[in-house]
Protein backbone atom coordinates (compact mmCIF):
# COMPACT_ATOMS: atom_id res chain seq x y z
CA UNK A 1 0.00 0.00 0.00
CA UNK A 2 1.24 3.47 -0.88
CA UNK A 3 2.50 5.39 2.13
CA UNK A 4 0.49 8.58 2.70
CA UNK A 5 1.75 12.09 3.26
CA UNK A 6 0.74 13.82 6.50
CA UNK A 7 -0.18 17.40 7.31
CA UNK A 8 -0.80 17.88 11.04
CA UNK A 9 -2.32 21.32 11.72
CA UNK A 10 -2.60 22.63 15.29
CA UNK A 11 -4.36 25.84 16.31
CA UNK A 12 -3.48 27.58 19.58
CA UNK A 13 -6.17 28.08 22.27
CA UNK A 14 -9.09 27.48 19.89
CA UNK A 15 -12.48 26.99 21.54
CA UNK A 16 -14.60 23.88 20.99
CA UNK A 17 -17.43 25.85 19.31
CA UNK A 18 -15.42 28.51 17.47
CA UNK A 19 -15.68 26.77 14.08
CA UNK A 20 -18.86 26.66 12.04
CA UNK A 21 -18.77 22.87 11.80
CA UNK A 22 -18.78 22.71 15.63
CA UNK A 23 -21.76 25.03 16.05
CA UNK A 24 -20.00 28.38 15.76
CA UNK A 25 -22.33 31.39 15.99
CA UNK A 26 -20.53 33.37 13.26
CA UNK A 27 -19.11 32.11 9.97
CA UNK A 28 -15.32 32.27 10.41
CA UNK A 29 -14.07 28.94 9.05
CA UNK A 30 -15.33 28.08 5.53
CA UNK A 31 -12.18 26.10 4.70
CA UNK A 32 -12.23 23.97 7.85
CA UNK A 33 -15.99 23.53 7.53
CA UNK A 34 -15.46 22.22 4.00
CA UNK A 35 -12.65 19.97 5.20
CA UNK A 36 -15.02 18.49 7.79
CA UNK A 37 -17.63 17.90 5.08
CA UNK A 38 -15.00 16.12 3.00
CA UNK A 39 -13.82 13.90 5.85
CA UNK A 40 -14.62 13.07 9.47
CA UNK A 41 -15.48 15.36 12.36
CA UNK A 42 -14.87 13.94 15.84
CA UNK A 43 -17.26 15.08 18.58
CA UNK A 44 -15.46 13.58 21.60
CA UNK A 45 -11.83 14.34 20.81
CA UNK A 46 -9.51 15.75 23.45
CA UNK A 47 -6.19 17.46 23.93
CA UNK A 48 -3.63 15.70 26.10
CA UNK A 49 -3.53 18.78 28.34
CA UNK A 50 -5.47 22.01 28.90
CA UNK A 51 -2.27 24.00 28.31
CA UNK A 52 0.03 24.20 25.33
CA UNK A 53 3.53 22.77 25.85
CA UNK A 54 2.41 19.59 27.69
CA UNK A 55 0.10 18.73 24.79
CA UNK A 56 2.97 19.26 22.37
CA UNK A 57 5.14 16.76 24.25
CA UNK A 58 2.36 14.19 23.79
CA UNK A 59 1.92 15.04 20.12
CA UNK A 60 5.62 14.63 19.44
CA UNK A 61 6.13 11.38 21.36
CA UNK A 62 2.72 9.65 21.09
CA UNK A 63 3.08 9.08 24.84
CA UNK A 64 1.62 10.62 27.97
CA UNK A 65 3.50 13.87 28.46
CA UNK A 66 3.91 13.18 32.19
CA UNK A 67 6.77 10.83 31.37
CA UNK A 68 9.06 13.79 30.54
CA UNK A 69 10.27 16.47 32.98
CA UNK A 70 9.72 19.41 30.64
CA UNK A 71 6.02 18.62 30.33
CA UNK A 72 5.54 19.16 34.07
CA UNK A 73 5.83 22.91 33.40
CA UNK A 74 2.36 24.39 32.93
CA UNK A 75 3.53 25.69 30.48
CA UNK A 76 7.24 26.10 29.60
CA UNK A 77 8.05 29.79 30.11
CA UNK A 78 10.21 32.10 28.00
CA UNK A 79 12.20 32.63 31.22
CA UNK A 80 13.74 29.17 30.70
CA UNK A 81 15.73 29.95 27.53
CA UNK A 82 18.98 28.75 29.11
CA UNK A 83 17.54 25.53 30.59
CA UNK A 84 19.07 22.20 29.62
CA UNK A 85 16.30 20.17 31.25
CA UNK A 86 13.02 21.88 30.26
CA UNK A 87 12.52 20.66 26.74
CA UNK A 88 12.05 17.63 24.52
CA UNK A 89 15.21 15.48 24.86
CA UNK A 90 16.80 15.02 21.41
CA UNK A 91 17.46 11.36 22.17
CA UNK A 92 13.77 10.62 22.66
CA UNK A 93 12.06 9.11 19.58
CA UNK A 94 9.40 11.37 18.09
CA UNK A 95 6.75 11.22 15.41
CA UNK A 96 8.95 13.16 12.94
CA UNK A 97 12.15 11.29 13.85
CA UNK A 98 10.52 7.89 13.36
CA UNK A 99 8.98 8.97 10.06
CA UNK A 100 12.25 10.53 8.92
CA UNK A 101 14.10 7.27 9.62
CA UNK A 102 11.53 5.56 7.40
CA UNK A 103 12.23 7.89 4.47
CA UNK A 104 9.82 10.75 5.08
CA UNK A 105 10.84 14.38 4.53
CA UNK A 106 9.84 16.38 7.58
CA UNK A 107 9.17 20.04 8.36
CA UNK A 108 7.64 22.20 11.08
CA UNK A 109 6.14 25.55 10.15
CA UNK A 110 5.02 27.33 13.30
CA UNK A 111 5.26 27.12 17.06
CA UNK A 112 7.70 24.73 18.76
CA UNK A 113 7.39 25.44 22.54
CA UNK A 114 9.46 22.42 23.57
CA UNK A 115 12.69 24.05 24.75
CA UNK A 116 15.39 26.31 23.35
CA UNK A 117 18.65 25.81 21.44
CA UNK A 118 21.29 24.69 21.89
CA UNK A 119 19.87 21.97 24.16
CA UNK A 120 16.59 21.54 22.27
CA UNK A 121 15.14 22.35 18.86
CA UNK A 122 12.93 20.89 16.12
CA UNK A 123 16.02 19.95 14.09
CA UNK A 124 17.28 17.87 17.02
CA UNK A 125 13.95 16.01 17.28
CA UNK A 126 13.38 14.77 13.76
CA UNK A 127 12.52 17.75 11.57
CA UNK A 128 14.57 18.46 8.45
CA UNK A 129 13.31 22.04 8.38
CA UNK A 130 11.91 24.52 10.88
CA UNK A 131 10.43 27.99 10.57
CA UNK A 132 8.68 29.66 13.49
CA UNK A 133 8.94 30.72 17.14
CA UNK A 134 10.54 28.58 19.83
CA UNK A 135 8.48 30.03 22.72
CA UNK A 136 4.84 29.79 23.68
CA UNK A 137 3.66 33.20 22.51
CA UNK A 138 5.02 35.99 20.31
CA UNK A 139 3.77 39.22 18.82
CA UNK A 140 2.33 38.67 15.32
CA UNK A 141 4.35 41.57 13.85
CA UNK A 142 7.53 42.09 15.90
CA UNK A 143 7.90 38.31 16.45
CA UNK A 144 9.19 39.03 19.98
CA UNK A 145 8.28 36.95 23.04
CA UNK A 146 6.83 38.16 26.32
CA UNK A 147 10.28 39.23 27.54
CA UNK A 148 10.96 41.29 24.43
CA UNK A 149 13.41 38.83 22.87
CA UNK A 150 13.18 38.27 19.12
CA UNK A 151 11.81 34.77 18.55
CA UNK A 152 11.49 33.86 14.89
CA UNK A 153 13.82 31.14 13.65
CA UNK A 154 14.78 29.31 10.50
CA UNK A 155 16.45 26.11 11.59
CA UNK A 156 18.53 27.05 14.61
CA UNK A 157 19.35 30.55 13.37
CA UNK A 158 17.33 33.65 14.22
CA UNK A 159 15.44 34.85 11.18
CA UNK A 160 14.10 38.35 10.50
CA UNK A 161 11.21 38.67 8.09
CA UNK A 162 8.44 41.24 7.96
CA UNK A 163 4.88 40.04 7.98
CA UNK A 164 1.88 38.84 9.95
CA UNK A 165 2.95 35.60 11.63
CA UNK A 166 -0.12 33.56 10.73
CA UNK A 167 0.45 34.34 7.05
CA UNK A 168 4.19 33.67 7.29
CA UNK A 169 3.49 30.22 8.76
CA UNK A 170 0.92 29.42 6.06
CA UNK A 171 3.22 30.54 3.25
CA UNK A 172 6.16 28.58 4.64
CA UNK A 173 3.97 25.45 4.74
CA UNK A 174 2.93 26.03 1.13
CA UNK A 175 6.57 26.56 0.15
CA UNK A 176 7.52 23.18 1.64
CA UNK A 177 4.72 21.43 -0.26
CA UNK A 178 5.71 23.12 -3.50
CA UNK A 179 9.30 21.92 -3.10
CA UNK A 180 8.71 18.30 -2.09
CA UNK A 181 5.24 17.18 -3.20
CA UNK A 182 4.64 15.30 -6.43
CA UNK A 183 3.02 12.00 -7.39
CA UNK A 184 5.63 9.29 -6.97
CA UNK A 185 7.94 11.44 -4.83
CA UNK A 186 9.02 10.27 -1.37
CA UNK A 187 6.32 10.93 1.27
CA UNK A 188 6.41 13.91 3.59
CA UNK A 189 5.29 14.87 7.09
CA UNK A 190 4.43 18.55 7.57
CA UNK A 191 3.55 20.03 10.97
CA UNK A 192 1.74 23.37 10.81
CA UNK A 193 1.53 24.80 14.33
CA UNK A 194 -0.20 28.16 14.29
CA UNK A 195 0.06 30.64 17.13
CA UNK A 196 -3.48 31.77 16.21
CA UNK A 197 -5.82 32.55 17.82
CA UNK A 198 -3.55 32.94 20.88
CA UNK A 199 -2.96 36.43 22.34
CA UNK A 200 -1.92 39.18 21.62
CA UNK A 201 -5.16 40.13 19.91
CA UNK A 202 -3.90 41.26 16.51
CA UNK A 203 -5.39 40.89 13.04
CA UNK A 204 -3.53 41.60 9.82
CA UNK A 205 -4.57 45.24 10.17
CA UNK A 206 -3.28 45.75 13.73
CA UNK A 207 0.47 46.28 13.32
CA UNK A 208 0.20 49.43 15.46
CA UNK A 209 -0.73 47.28 18.48
CA UNK A 210 2.71 45.63 18.55
CA UNK A 211 4.27 48.68 20.19
CA UNK A 212 1.44 48.90 22.73
CA UNK A 213 1.77 45.29 23.97
CA UNK A 214 5.54 44.81 23.74
CA UNK A 215 5.89 44.79 27.55
CA UNK A 216 2.98 42.42 28.19
CA UNK A 217 1.84 40.16 25.37
CA UNK A 218 -1.05 38.86 27.49
CA UNK A 219 -2.79 42.00 26.19
CA UNK A 220 -5.05 42.23 29.22
CA UNK A 221 -6.52 45.60 28.26
CA UNK A 222 -7.38 44.74 24.67
CA UNK A 223 -9.05 42.33 22.31
CA UNK A 224 -12.68 41.40 21.74
CA UNK A 225 -14.66 38.62 20.10
CA UNK A 226 -14.59 40.43 16.74
CA UNK A 227 -10.78 40.62 16.62
CA UNK A 228 -10.55 37.04 17.85
CA UNK A 229 -12.86 35.77 15.12
CA UNK A 230 -10.91 37.66 12.48
CA UNK A 231 -7.72 35.93 13.70
CA UNK A 232 -9.43 32.58 13.14
CA UNK A 233 -10.43 33.70 9.65
CA UNK A 234 -6.80 34.48 8.80
CA UNK A 235 -5.75 31.01 9.95
CA UNK A 236 -8.59 29.37 8.04
CA UNK A 237 -7.61 31.22 4.88
CA UNK A 238 -4.02 30.00 5.25
CA UNK A 239 -5.21 26.42 5.66
CA UNK A 240 -7.02 26.92 2.38
CA UNK A 241 -3.71 27.84 0.74
CA UNK A 242 -2.20 24.63 2.11
CA UNK A 243 -5.05 22.43 0.84
CA UNK A 244 -4.89 24.17 -2.54
CA UNK A 245 -1.16 23.46 -2.74
CA UNK A 246 -1.77 19.76 -2.07
CA UNK A 247 -4.31 19.68 -4.90
CA UNK A 248 -2.13 21.67 -7.30
CA UNK A 249 0.73 19.19 -6.87
CA UNK A 250 -1.46 16.11 -7.27
CA UNK A 251 -1.08 14.75 -3.75
CA UNK A 252 -4.36 15.73 -2.05
CA UNK A 253 -5.92 12.27 -2.33
CA UNK A 254 -2.95 10.54 -0.72
CA UNK A 255 -2.45 13.04 2.11
CA UNK A 256 -3.94 12.59 5.57
CA UNK A 257 -4.69 16.09 6.88
CA UNK A 258 -5.54 16.43 10.57
CA UNK A 259 -6.66 19.61 12.33
CA UNK A 260 -7.02 20.28 16.05
CA UNK A 261 -6.17 22.69 18.89
CA UNK A 262 -3.51 22.26 21.55
CA UNK A 263 -6.06 22.88 24.32
CA UNK A 264 -9.42 24.50 24.95
CA UNK A 265 -10.25 28.13 24.37
CA UNK A 266 -9.10 31.21 26.25
CA UNK A 267 -10.88 34.45 27.21
CA UNK A 268 -12.65 35.26 23.91
CA UNK A 269 -13.29 31.68 22.80
CA UNK A 270 -16.65 30.00 22.38
CA UNK A 271 -16.69 26.66 24.18
CA UNK A 272 -20.46 26.16 24.28
CA UNK A 273 -21.95 23.97 25.67
CA UNK A 274 -18.83 23.14 27.67
CA UNK A 275 -17.68 24.79 30.91
CA UNK A 276 -14.17 26.07 31.57
CA UNK A 277 -11.26 26.71 29.24
CA UNK A 278 -7.50 26.76 29.05
CA UNK A 279 -5.86 25.43 32.27
CA UNK A 280 -9.05 23.57 33.29
CA UNK A 281 -9.78 19.84 33.21
CA UNK A 282 -13.46 20.57 32.84
CA UNK A 283 -14.56 19.82 29.27
CA UNK A 284 -13.98 23.35 27.98
CA UNK A 285 -10.27 23.06 28.72
CA UNK A 286 -9.61 19.74 27.00
CA UNK A 287 -12.33 18.85 24.50
CA UNK A 288 -11.25 20.28 21.16
CA UNK A 289 -12.10 20.07 17.46
CA UNK A 290 -10.64 17.12 15.57
CA UNK A 291 -11.14 17.17 11.79
CA UNK A 292 -9.48 14.76 9.39
CA UNK A 293 -9.48 14.41 5.60
CA UNK A 294 -7.88 11.69 3.47
CA UNK A 295 -9.79 11.33 0.17
CA UNK A 296 -8.13 8.05 -0.81
CA UNK A 297 -9.15 6.32 2.41
CA UNK A 298 -11.88 8.32 4.18
CA UNK A 299 -15.49 8.67 3.02
CA UNK A 300 -16.79 12.23 3.08
CA UNK A 301 -19.31 13.71 5.49
CA UNK A 302 -18.89 11.45 8.51
CA UNK A 303 -19.04 12.13 12.23
CA UNK A 304 -17.42 9.96 14.90
CA UNK A 305 -18.11 9.75 18.63
CA UNK A 306 -14.87 7.85 19.27
CA UNK A 307 -12.99 9.01 22.37
CA UNK A 308 -9.46 10.05 21.46
CA UNK A 309 -6.70 12.45 22.48
CA UNK A 310 -3.71 14.12 20.86
CA UNK A 311 -1.25 11.25 21.18
CA UNK A 312 -3.68 8.88 19.44
CA UNK A 313 -3.35 10.85 16.22
CA UNK A 314 0.43 10.60 16.35
CA UNK A 315 0.07 6.84 16.80
CA UNK A 316 -2.39 6.80 13.89
CA UNK A 317 0.10 8.46 11.55
CA UNK A 318 2.81 5.97 12.49
CA UNK A 319 0.37 3.12 11.87
CA UNK A 320 -0.70 4.54 8.51
CA UNK A 321 2.97 4.79 7.48
CA UNK A 322 3.65 1.22 8.75
CA UNK A 323 6.34 2.61 11.06
CA UNK A 324 6.90 0.79 14.35
CA UNK A 325 7.43 2.53 17.66
CA UNK A 326 10.84 2.48 19.29
CA UNK A 327 11.00 -0.64 21.47
CA UNK A 328 12.37 1.28 24.44
CA UNK A 329 9.57 3.86 24.21
CA UNK A 330 6.25 2.02 23.68
CA UNK A 331 3.37 4.25 22.69
CA UNK A 332 0.55 5.31 24.99
CA UNK A 333 -1.34 6.57 21.96
CA UNK A 334 -3.71 4.19 20.19
CA UNK A 335 -4.16 4.07 16.42
CA UNK A 336 -7.48 5.26 15.03
CA UNK A 337 -7.04 3.77 11.55
CA UNK A 338 -9.98 1.43 12.08
CA UNK A 339 -12.22 4.37 12.94
CA UNK A 340 -11.08 6.27 9.85
CA UNK A 341 -12.15 3.28 7.76
CA UNK A 342 -15.50 2.99 9.58
CA UNK A 343 -16.47 6.14 11.52
CA UNK A 344 -19.44 4.38 13.12
CA UNK A 345 -17.09 1.93 14.79
CA UNK A 346 -15.98 2.85 18.31
CA UNK A 347 -13.82 1.05 20.84
CA UNK A 348 -13.17 1.39 24.57
CA UNK A 349 -10.63 4.16 25.13
CA UNK A 350 -10.06 5.25 28.76
CA UNK A 351 -8.45 8.69 29.03
CA UNK A 352 -6.52 10.23 31.92
CA UNK A 353 -5.25 13.69 32.82
CA UNK A 354 -3.63 15.45 35.74
CA UNK A 355 -2.62 19.05 36.45
CA UNK A 356 -0.40 20.61 39.08
CA UNK A 357 -2.62 23.69 38.80
CA UNK A 358 -5.41 23.42 41.39
CA UNK A 359 -4.57 19.75 42.00
CA UNK A 360 -6.76 18.73 39.07
CA UNK A 361 -7.26 15.19 37.85
CA UNK A 362 -9.68 13.62 35.36
CA UNK A 363 -10.58 10.21 33.98
CA UNK A 364 -13.02 9.63 31.14
CA UNK A 365 -14.43 6.15 30.55
CA UNK A 366 -17.31 5.81 28.14
CA UNK A 367 -20.01 8.30 29.04
CA UNK A 368 -18.64 8.86 32.55
CA UNK A 369 -16.06 11.31 33.83
CA UNK A 370 -14.35 11.52 37.20
CA UNK A 371 -12.99 14.98 38.03
CA UNK A 372 -11.12 16.52 40.96
CA UNK A 373 -10.60 20.28 41.32
CA UNK A 374 -9.30 22.00 44.45
CA UNK A 375 -9.72 18.80 46.46
CA UNK A 376 -13.37 18.26 45.47
CA UNK A 377 -14.33 15.05 43.65
CA UNK A 378 -17.10 15.00 41.03
CA UNK A 379 -18.78 12.43 38.81
CA UNK A 380 -20.52 13.40 35.57
CA UNK A 381 -22.57 11.57 32.96
CA UNK A 382 -21.34 13.45 29.90
CA UNK A 383 -23.93 11.94 27.57
CA UNK A 384 -26.63 13.64 29.63
CA UNK A 385 -24.67 16.60 31.00
CA UNK A 386 -21.83 17.98 28.88
CA UNK A 387 -21.73 21.13 31.00
CA UNK A 388 -20.72 19.14 34.07
CA UNK A 389 -23.31 20.78 36.31
CA UNK A 390 -25.11 17.68 37.67
CA UNK A 391 -22.69 15.99 40.07
CA UNK A 392 -23.67 12.33 40.30
CA UNK A 393 -21.13 11.47 43.00
CA UNK A 394 -23.61 11.49 45.93
CA UNK A 395 -26.01 9.20 44.05
CA UNK A 396 -23.41 6.80 42.67
CA UNK A 397 -20.63 6.48 45.26
CA UNK A 398 -19.54 3.07 44.00
CA UNK A 399 -19.00 4.32 40.46
CA UNK A 400 -17.13 7.33 41.83
CA UNK A 401 -14.90 5.07 43.93
CA UNK A 402 -14.20 2.76 40.97
CA UNK A 403 -13.25 5.62 38.66
CA UNK A 404 -11.12 7.25 41.35
CA UNK A 405 -9.33 3.92 41.82
CA UNK A 406 -8.84 3.68 38.07
CA UNK A 407 -7.22 7.10 38.01
CA UNK A 408 -5.00 6.22 41.00
CA UNK A 409 -3.88 3.00 39.30
CA UNK A 410 -3.00 4.88 36.11
CA UNK A 411 -1.23 7.65 38.03
CA UNK A 412 0.93 5.08 39.79
CA UNK A 413 2.41 4.21 36.37
CA UNK A 414 3.52 7.83 35.81
CA UNK A 415 6.41 9.74 37.40
CA UNK A 416 5.25 12.05 40.23
CA UNK A 417 4.90 15.77 39.60
CA UNK A 418 8.33 17.28 40.41
CA UNK A 419 8.36 19.54 43.45
CA UNK A 420 10.03 22.31 41.44
CA UNK A 421 7.49 22.23 38.58
CA UNK A 422 5.94 25.64 37.93
CA UNK A 423 2.51 26.93 36.98
CA UNK A 424 2.40 30.16 34.96
CA UNK A 425 -1.03 31.74 34.74
CA UNK A 426 -0.24 35.16 33.31
CA UNK A 427 -3.29 36.80 34.81
CA UNK A 428 -5.84 36.32 37.56
CA UNK A 429 -8.97 37.61 39.24
CA UNK A 430 -7.44 41.06 39.64
CA UNK A 431 -7.31 41.34 35.84
CA UNK A 432 -10.76 40.02 34.89
CA UNK A 433 -13.67 38.19 36.56
CA UNK A 434 -13.07 34.45 36.57
CA UNK A 435 -15.14 31.92 34.63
Amino acid sequence: MKRPNFVFIVADDLGFADLGCYGGRVAVSPVLDRMAAEGIRFTHGYANSPVCSPTRFALMTARYQYRLRGAAEEPISSRTRSSTTLGLPPAHPTLPSLLKAAGYRTALAGKWHLGYPPAFSPLRSGYDEFFGPMSGGVDYFSHCDNRGAHDLWRGEAEHHEEGYLTDLISRRAVDFIERVAAPGAPPFFLSVHYTAPHWPWETRDDARIAAEVKDNLFHLDGGNIHTYRRMIEHMDEGIGWILDALAAHGVADDTLVVFTSDNGGERFSDNWPLVGGKMDLTEGGIRVPWITRWPARIAAGATSAQLCMTMDWSATMLDAAAVAADAAHPLDGVSLLGVLADPQRTFERPLFWRMNHRGQRAHRSGRWKYLRVDGHDYLFDLDADERERANRAPREPQRLAAMRAGWEAWNATMPPIPVDATVSLGYGAQDMPQR
